[in-house]
């Protein structure tokens, strides 16, 4: 009897709702601090209420991974079921729940665990990966080996509308975060072999930065897989801004997908509203 694969992934894929349903991935939701109360990031909420926090109390929310036996019960409803597993998570440079996740895959049959070295929707895009493998009937072994290359060529990036979200989780000194805003300097975030690393600095009123960053992202000396791109967003002041980013990227490269999403608040901790990026695939 041929064994069937399920795909999970953390929340911090930010995949919604319509997107896990089509390619049948089951999340899980990391935990996010709002003071003393812990809210599981299971769509419950939104970046505005993280944001609406902050206003309220000057206090940012604090994200925090899922622990070992969290994930040996979520795996362990599937693998009951006569299912194996293929788990993806954020980055491990990122979190502790790629750690976590694979201590807990030890103790259960069937269930491999991928380190994405994305976060958001470019987890998100290893994740659809690995959901389509199985639907073609690949074993869980077989997709772990594919994706581990395939996810070398997934494309994360998003440009940072302001520091201060960055600067209060100390992610960089609250002096380079009141000379980027005092600027109007919005810097590229970028994530070679899972990590952060701040890219290409602009400079202006976001639309327009945004309109540079597209153009600079999306090249003409890459080759691209046409099956869909991300635009990702923590919550913007204006909406326009991605429908124009929209126009601008099919204007470029003749995707046949364009999935315009929101993160999740986990993402939303850590880069505060107006964050925006683009995530794609390479050849």
């Amino acid at each position: 009897m041929e064994t069937k694969v399920l795909v999970t992934a953390d929340s911090t894929c930010d995949l919604p709702v319509e997107l896990c349903e089509r390619f049948g991935i089951a999340k899980i939701g990391l935990w996010v601090g709002f003071g003393e109360k812990m809210m599981q990031d299971d769509g419950s909420l939104s970046s505005r209420d993280v944001y609406d926090y902050y206003a309220k109390t000057g206090n940012l929310t604090k994200s925090a991974a899922l622990s070992i036996q969290e994930y040996t019960d979520f795996f362990k409803r599937f693998t009951d079921e006569g299912y194996e597993v293929v788990h993806v998570n954020i980055s491990a440079e990122l979190s502790s729940t790629h750690q976590n996740a694979v201590l807990a895959a030890q103790s259960l049959p069937g269930v491999s665990v991928i380190d994405s070295r994305h976060l958001s929707s470019g987890q998100g895009l290893v994740a659809i990966k690995c959901a389509t493998l199985a639907q073609e009937g690949k074993s869980a072994a077989e997709i772990k080996e594919i994706v581990d290359q395939y996810k070398h060529r997934v494309s994360t990036s998003f440009v940072l509308d302001t520091l201060q979200y960055m600067a209060r989780g100390g992610r960089c000194s609250a002096m380079t975060a009141f000379g980027a805003n005092l600027m109007k300097i919005k810097p590229t975030i970028i994530m070679p072999d899972g990590k952060l690393i701040v890219g290409k600095k602009y400079r202006g009123k976001l639309a327009n930065c945004l309109k540079e960053y597209v153009s600079d992202t999306l090249t003409a000396d890459r080759e691209y897989e046409l099956d869909r791109i991300f635009i990702t967003h923590s919550g913007v002041d204006d909406p326009q801004i991605l429908e124009d980013m929209k126009a601008q990227i099919l204007s470029l490269v003749p995707f046949r997908e364009v999935h315009i999403t929101q993160a999740g608040i986990t993402v939303s901790t850590h880069c505060g509203p107006n964050t925006v990026g683009i995530l794609f695939v390479t050849k």
